[in-house]
């Protein structure tokens, strides 16, 4: 009786284990987003833990919240893993409103460089303006 307890167990252990293990096109992404983010460091910014990973079609772009504060600066960074030929990020405000940012696009990797005025909520989207749909990646750093 203990050995099949035992075997149902490691069997949902198992299972849980690739619910949540990462895709290869997700390993591809963040490892290149990683790579590019690395440029932004030398500028004195820090990763931010964690990363958003999405799926993005012409169609269908991702919007991504998040907290920032007034006095930092903000470098958001996504890819592709070079899956993409174009892919876009934009800055809004939490009421929708475009704010001033500075962009950067190459291939299937795109930047948004943003300091606010205002601490609060804002969206990141991530846009996909030419090529297949693509798994993308989007970390932000910040000084």
């Amino acid at each position: 009786m203990i050995h099949l307890i035992l075997m149902v167990l490691a069997a949902y252990v198992v299972m849980l284990a690739q619910c949540f293990a990462d895709t290869d096109d997700q390993v591809a992404a963040r490892s290149d987003v990683i790579d590019f983010a690395g440029a932004f460091q030398n500028d004195g910014f820090k990763i931010r833990d964690g990363n958003v990973f999405g799926r993005v079609s012409k169609d269908h772009p991702e919007v991504v919240a998040v907290n920032l504060y007034s006095g930092n600066s903000y470098w958001f960074t996504a890819s592709t893993g070079q899956k993409a030929e174009r892919l876009k990020l934009s800055v809004f405000e939490d009421n929708g409103k475009p704010v001033s940012y500075l962009p950067y696009e190459f291939s299937g990797r795109a930047a948004a460089g943003f300091s606010p005025d205002a601490s609060g909520l804002y969206y990141v989207k991530v846009a996909l303006q030419e090529g297949q749909p693509a798994t993308f990646c989007l970390i932000y750093s910040y000084k």
